[in-house]
Formats: C-alpha cells, structure tokens, sequence
C-alpha cells in the first residue's frame, strides 16, 4: 500500500458522509417498521438529538479499563473499515487507503470491534455480562463462517484480494455483477449479511423483549455516544463493502446512496416479517443452507 498523506482530508470527508448516511437510516428504518406495526414511530432527525445528548453529558460510574476501551475498540473498527475500502470507483478522492489484500483486513476489522466489545462486557461487572458475550461471539463467528466461503469464491472468480480490482472487474453493466456471474456467492453472502447486520430474526444478543440490559443500559454518556457514533458508521461500512462485491460498486455517490439503501432494506425486511430466534435456533440457521451455500459456491468456482 503507497500511503498518500493527500487523501487524509478526503477520507475524513467521505467517513463524515458515511456516517451522516447512517444517521438518517437510523432514524427513518424505525420509522418504517413503526409503521408496519401501526405505530408512529420516532421522529427521523431523533438519532441526532440523541447524539448530540449523549456528548453532552458524563457519567459516574467507574469500571476497569477494558470497559472504557470496549466502544473504543468497536469505533476503530468501524472507522478502520470505510478507510481502508473504496468509496467511489474512479475516484482519487474516495478510493481512501485501499490496497492488494484490503479484503483480508476488512473481515479482520469486522470481528475486531465486536471482539473489543466482548472484552468490554467482561469489565462491567454485571452478573449476566456473559449471557451478552456468549451470544455475540457465537452468532458472529457462525454468520462469518459462509461470509468467508462467499469471499473466498469472489476472490477465486476475480484472482484478486483486492476490492478495488472486483469492483473495475464488475463494470460494463448488471450483467458483470458479481450478482449475476456467481449467484451462488451473492446467496450466501446475503444470507450472512442478516446476522452480521444483527437485526430480527438474529438480535439475539441484546433480546430486547427477554433482558434489558447490554451496551445502550450499561453505557452512559460519551460512551453511548462513541457506540452510537459506530452504530452509524458501521452497518454502513458493510453496506458499501457488500455492494463493491456483489453488486459492481459506486461511480458517484447518488449511486452509492441508492444501492446501499436497497442492501440495507433486506435485513430490515426480513427483520418485520419474522421473529427473533432464540439462540440455538439462529446458530443451526447459519449451520444449514448458508453454510451449504457457501460450500457449493467455492466448489463451482
């Protein structure tokens, strides 16, 4: 990788955007599935306001280190992942810092943050931290098990760890999407996306409607607000990195928009149409036709 202390600035900018994006989807996806229920819902610009109090305001309560370092963890890795993957195709400004094995570090940056948050849960001292960190480890590690067998297959089709080579391979129309050239790839990749994006039916680790507990009751002020800071940045992160694989990429940034908010529906969908697993339920789920979806897509390519 030729490090270019010019693009610093862009980078900077395009994460900015990044997570103004997150935002809005933040506060409009709740608004949908209000909705769905015949419920109102939040106000759109709410996250905002949330935001905005949650730096505004300290707390008093005292933990070990590894507790104040478990949102930190989770922001680097958010962060880490839009800076080190191509925004726009063709563009110096956005291509940010990416190089020949981007790819590699960008499934090692998706675990990271979760790993720091685990950690983080250790130190808080709450009797059923462990209920929080056995759950998020076990579904994360069984969804990226088929995610890693659909970017093995992409990356075997293409000769290329490279994000920024699969996206120049998928020009020239629909047709040299990855979509279309291995199905078999964007299946699995898509089915691993519903738990990586840890929405109903997989929200097994916060279980809203079993234990109110978990980071959003544990974490108070600038803490809550470093995580909601990556809750913004970091399903986004995925959106792009899923769109520069499977569906060719962004030349503009209306386009990134309009194909990351199309990706970002299918968990959203899926998460009002079916009810939340329980545990052992979520990890056979990933075990069955994920796992054998994956499986099949390396054997093809």
């Amino acid at each position: 990788m030729n490090f270019d202390p010019m693009k610093i600035p862009w980078s900077l900018l395009g994460l900015f955007i990044v997570f103004c994006i997150g935002m809005f989807i933040r506060g409009f996806v709740p608004k949908i599935t209000a909705r769905v229920g015949k419920r109102i819902g939040i106000r759109i610009y709410q996250p905002w306001f949330d935001y905005v109090k949650n730096f505004s305001i300290q707390t008093s309560i005292t933990h070990g280190y590894m507790f104040y370092l478990g949102p930190v963890f989770r922001l680097t890795g958010g962060i880490g992942m839009v800076l080190f993957m191509p925004l726009i195709h063709g563009s110096w400004y956005f291509s940010n810092f990416a190089f020949a094995g981007d790819m590699v570090l960008f499934l090692y940056l998706m675990f990271f943050g979760t790993l720091g948050m685990a950690l983080g849960a250790g130190e808080s001292g709450h009797p059923y931290s462990a209920i929080g960190v056995a759950r998020g480890l076990a579904q994360v590690t069984v969804a990226e098990i088929p995610l890693v067998l659909a970017m093995l297959a992409v990356a075997a089709q293409h000769h290329t760890l490279s994000i920024s080579q699969i996206v120049a391979a998928q020009q020239g129309g629909i047709a040299h999407w990855t979509m279309v050239t291995n199905p078999v790839a964007t299946a699995t990749g898509m089915l691993a996306l519903l738990g990586s994006m840890m929405n109903s039916p997989f929200n097994v680790v916060l279980a809203p409607q079993e234990i109110p507990i978990g980071p959003p009751t544990e974490y108070h002020g600038t803490f809550l607000g470093i995580l909601t800071t990556n809750r913004s940045i970091f399903p986004m992160a995925k959106i792009i990195f899923f769109m520069n694989i499977f569906f060719g990429g962004a030349t503009n940034w209306a386009i990134l928009i309009l194909k990351g908010w199309l990706i970002y529906m299918w968990p959203v969908i899926v998460g009002v149409v079916f009810p939340r697993f329980r545990v052992d339920q979520s990890i056979r789920w990933f075990l069955k036709v994920p796992l054998l979806l994956g499986i099949l897509a390396v054997a093809l390519v």
